[in-house]
């Protein structure tokens, strides 16, 4: 390794012994809420992954580091840094040369997994196609990353504020795998179903396990999207939420919110129109997507054993 890499006592332990171990990213704690409660959250979703039988692994990069797994006191000074840079692909090695500290998004995530031997990651919903795009080319480096990186996502879909026939359209030509969790429609982030008929369909944790080791066995490269609709009774209908993420767009534009700031800038917009309500069902489908990454990547290692 020509670059710092350093894993938790407990994901070490965890390659050390060759038990399932799951991915999560950073940015819910840096970009998603306000301190304690990134932080209270971020042990949350690490205790479902622990609880469903793997090892947590959240991901950053601190002091010009590359860190598999944070130790508690890692965690807090995470949660309560300022400044923090949200990495992805183009820019995670420069923040790493330059020894600064940021957070991974999906792709950057994916990248850090892999160079780890971490095989599933779980997420709250991965970016795509903005809308506008068409005019502003935002599309975000998650869907190319699929493409290339043999990690299993799993997600909640892509985020309902983005493009969703555009992100499923772009994930087609890349040859991502699009597998959703037990029904036949896709998911919508905070709702449980869109208008959208799902590419693949899969049932259970074996199966997806079982299609991410053949697809490298084939030697197709990328990973998959795994769609695991949010609980019900944690939904927000498609419905209520249209107006309101309307609403958001058109402020963003009138205030000409752009890049990596416009996710941001949605999510809290609706997390105020919605008086809190998005970012409960938020918590709920990053915990629920937790605990099926922790299954599948069970799966994994009894497939390949």
């Amino acid at each position: 390794m020509n670059f710092p890499m350093t894993f938790s006592a407990e994901v070490a332990a965890a390659r050390a012994a060759g038990t399932p171990i799951v991915a999560l990213e950073s940015t819910i704690i840096t970009h998603g809420m306000p301190f304690p409660q990134n932080v209270e959250t971020a042990r949350i979703v690490e205790q479902d992954v622990r609880d469903g039988g793997a090892t947590p692994a959240t991901i950053a990069v601190m002091n010009g580091a590359l860190h598999i797994g944070l130790e508690a006191d890692q965690l807090d000074g995470l949660g309560q840094a300022t400044d923090v840079a949200k990495l992805s692909r183009a820019d995670i090695a420069a923040c790493i040369a330059m020894g600064g500290t940021g957070a991974t998004t999906v792709a950057a995530t994916m990248i850090a997994a892999h160079l780890a031997g971490i095989h599933v990651f779980a997420t709250g919903g991965i970016g795509g196609v903005h809308r506008g795009a068409e005019s502003s080319f935002d599309i975000s480096a998650d869907l190319n990353e699929l493409a290339q990186t043999p990690v299993t996502v799993v997600a909640a879909g892509a985020k309902a504020i983005l493009d969703l026939e555009k992100t499923y359209e772009v994930l087609e030509t890349l040859g991502v795998p699009v597998i959703t969790v037990g029904q036949d429609m896709l998911p919508a982030f905070w709702s449980a179903v869109s208008d959208m008929a799902t590419p693949l369909r899969m049932d259970t944790a074996a199966q997806i396990a079982s299609a991410q080791i053949t697809r490298t066995a084939m030697g197709l490269s990328g990973g998959q999207l795994i769609c695991n609709p949010i609980p019900i009774d944690a939904q927000i209908p498609a419905d209520v939420l249209a107006p309101v993420i309307a609403q958001a767009l058109s402020e963003a534009d009138a205030q000409s919110i752009s890049a990596k700031l416009v996710t941001p800038f949605l999510l809290g917009r609706i997390f105020e129109l919605t008086e809190g309500r998005s970012l409960v069902a938020n918590i709920a489908l990053v915990r629920n997507n937790a605990v099926l990454a922790a299954k599948i990547a069970g799966e994994m290692v009894k497939q390949s054993s």
